[in-house]
């Protein structure tokens, strides 16, 4: 009997080497199943196991010390824990993504926009966080007793170590084993960090340490032989063959033969020697980038080539603008260009980890955002060379090429990334005298800037716009309660009604630039091209479907993505596009237009008008073509209405996208359009 009551005492001082198991094992898996649902596949052990794994880790640090100190150490630990996967649940409730610990660096900048939905996303979250307290909770009350941490015997402390060490290299062995997913376990831990694969595979706290550690040692692409596919570029799907109709036999009629002239297309892609590349490429690197991009099919000329040659050019990305905000009632002018221009019934805008900043990176380079960093700050910081960009292409053909955002200048330190796109740029504080008010007004960008540049043509203006933003209120929104009386009476809730009030400053916007433009008699010789940077994310799952009206996918899928892209000149036919295309595309599309050189192996989108497949890149390596939808974050495919698809098309288009998120990376890192014009002398117009 004395002996029982020694082992339960001995045992009984042993409890607290669960609590830092099993509260980060908690903490884990409610976020887990709160944002990808429940399930045994393998992110599920590999969560598990590091979860352990660090777990034990913490546990024999606080054996090593007396009982005061390992207290401390307990509680700062388990405070910081609560802090860290809340911050993380409140943010994927307002953001639907997680953030890294790069972007963190603006956080105190960003905040004055998203305070009520900062208190929305924490009022939310407000059971899971209650959840979140418990482990805490419970230490603080049992700590003195059954909790208390007692410093043990030095071989005790080895053990809890060599376990946690053990369990941490076993779990690595099977990383490194994994092939399953795109990208794979194997891939997302050694060479790439995407943030959501990555928490949905490792858990927050394995990749948080991830991120941190690639902050001072940047991670590198796996980039080797192996990773060039025999088929590196979209499959092209044999056509959905119909039941012929039966039609009346009729005589043929007369038909006059008309000459006409034959259009011979032509590869857009430049004089690239990669064989010379390859053969003297020591770098194994830049090596495998050359092999890779040699091994891409161009896209061809079409009939819109050159369409828009030498015409005038203002581009914007729009700030949370939605195809359901383009309405012949609210938005008349906004209407009116996207419908009588190009208009694109299949329009996809994907977020990306940097929301504004990431949007506005794929829509004026064509490229994907690298995770982790602030890709457009760190093409300006790098003074990365960025030919295909619109500033830089039509500058040296004589075009004036300017720059604006009617918010702080260095917002996302565009004063670095816009000047590096080719242009003068003005923002507030830096030349921009605009209205102090939150957000500011579209229409008054316009009117302080137009004459900077419609009297000098042929030119090219770029504006990021801003009254969009959020939040979607009569009281935080400037631009909402400016038009609140044109929608009070619209059939929506408030967020909605403020939602399409703040945009119709940017109608208004558009307008005016129209009105002079057709006061200078250059109207029918400018483009106006505009897309937006993200989804509203400012309005809830809720009221988005209310504003579609339609149920959207509550997982996120396809359709909550759907969006708007406007390619309009005044004086056009109409064009409509139903093909399905995406933001990538906006850059490729463009240098066809005006008929700019340019190699479109070396970007990640095609060109809308061209005959290339579709292809449309989610940030979580989901992805949209003509045969259907695959969803990485439950590895399922999803047809296309008619279609009949082979398993082999499934796997080899996630080899391509995964591609493209690898190589748009190493394009940034490695300044690769820099080094094909070191290397060959691609665009001397671009040479300091």
């Amino acid at each position: 009997m004395t002996t029982n009551k020694k082992k339960k005492s001995k045992f009984s001082k042993r409890y607290f080497w669960f609590v830092f198991p099993l509260a980060i094992l908690f903490y884990e898996f409610i976020l887990k199943v709160k944002v990808f649902g429940f399930s045994f596949d393998e992110g599920f052990f590999f969560t598990l196991l590091f979860s352990l794994s660090a777990g034990l880790f913490m546990t024999a640090v606080c054996t090593f010390f007396k009982t005061k100190i390992a207290n401390i150490i307990t509680i700062v630990s388990l405070s910081f824990f609560l802090v860290l996967y809340g911050s993380h649940l409140v943010y994927n409730e307002i953001f639907k993504k997680f953030y890294t610990l790069f972007s963190l660096q603006g956080a105190g900048e960003a905040i004055k926009g998203f305070t009520t939905s900062m208190w929305k996303g924490i009022g939310v979250s407000i059971p899971f966080i209650l959840l979140f307290i418990a482990p805490l909770a419970i230490y603080l009350i049992f700590r003195k007793k059954q909790l208390k941490p007692r410093r043990t015997k030095p071989k005790m402390t080895i053990a809890l170590l060599s376990s946690s060490v053990a369990i941490f290299v076993l779990t690595l062995v099977l990383v490194n084993f994994s092939s399953v997913g795109t990208p794979s376990a194997k891939d997302l831990y050694y060479h790439s960090l995407s943030i959501e694969p990555s928490v949905r595979n490792f858990g927050i706290l394995t990749s948080v340490r991830l991120d941190f550690q690639h902050m001072f040692i940047p991670y590198t692409e796996n980039l080797g032989d192996d990773d060039i596919v025999d088929i590196p570029d979209i499959p092209v799907l044999p056509p959905v063959v119909e039941d012929p109709i039966d039609e009346p036999i009729t005589e043929d009629p007369v038909v006059e033969e008309v000459v006409e002239e034959v259009f011979t297309p032509v590869d857009n892609a430049m004089i690239i020697d990669f064989e010379t590349l390859i053969n003297t490429e020591t770098d194994s690197e830049l090596l495998a980038m050359n092999k890779y991009f040699s091994s891409l099919t161009p896209t061809l000329t079409n009939e819109y080539t050159g369409i828009f040659e030498g015409k005038n050019l203002i581009f914007m990305t729009c700030e949370a603008l939605s195809k359901y905000a383009v309405r012949p009632d609210t938005t008349p002018t906004l209407y009116k260009m996207m419908t009588e221009g190009f208009y694109f019934t299949n329009f996809y805008n994907p977020s990306w980890p940097v929301s504004t900043s990431d949007g506005e990176y794929v829509a004026c380079t064509g490229l994907i955002p690298k995770s982790g960093v602030w890709s457009f700050y760190r093409s300006g910081l790098n003074n990365n060379l960025m030919p295909f960009c619109m500033g830089n292409a039509l500058n040296p053909l004589g075009y004036r090429t300017l720059a604006y955002h009617n918010n702080d200048y260095t917002y996302y330190n565009r004063d670095l990334s816009h000047p590096n796109m080719g242009y003068i740029y003005k923002g507030e504080g830096n030349g921009l005298n605009i209205t102090k008010r939150w957000p500011q007004s579209d229409l008054e960008m316009m009117q302080l800037t137009y004459n900077e540049f419609m009297h000098n043509t042929p030119f090219h203006a770029y504006y990021m716009t801003v009254s969009g933003h959020m939040e979607y209120t009569w009281i935080d929104n400037s631009m909402s309660s400016k038009h609140k009386q044109e929608v009070i009476d619209l059939p929506y809730s408030m967020p909605v009604q403020a939602y399409l009030a703040c945009n119709m400053e940017l109608d208004k916007a558009c307008e005016f630039l129209l009105e002079k433009l057709n006061e200078l008699g250059i109207a029918e010789d400018t483009v106006i091209v505009m897309s937006p940077d993200h989804i509203p994310y400012g309005l809830t799952y809720e009221e988005y479907s209310e504003l579609a009206g339609e149920e959207l996918s509550p997982d996120l899928g396809p359709d909550y993505f759907e969006s708007v892209c406007i390619i309009y000149c005044q004086g056009m036919e109409p064009i409509v596009v139903d093909k399905i295309t995406c933001s990538l595309d906006i850059i490729p599309t463009l240098c066809n237009l005006f008929g700019l050189e340019f190699d479109s192996r070396l970007l990640m989108g095609y060109d809308m008008l061209s005959t290339a497949p579709s292809l449309v890149i989610f940030d979580n390596y989901s992805w949209l073509s003509d045969a259907g939808f695959y969803n990485a974050k439950t590895r399922t495919f999803t047809p296309a209405d008619g279609l009949e698809v082979d398993k082999s098309y499934v796997s080899t288009m996630n080899t391509v996208v995964a591609n493209k998120f690898k190589y748009s990376a190493r394009i940034l890192d490695r300044d690769y359009y820099g080094y094909l014009q070191d290397k060959l002398g691609l665009w001397p117009q671009l040479q300091d």
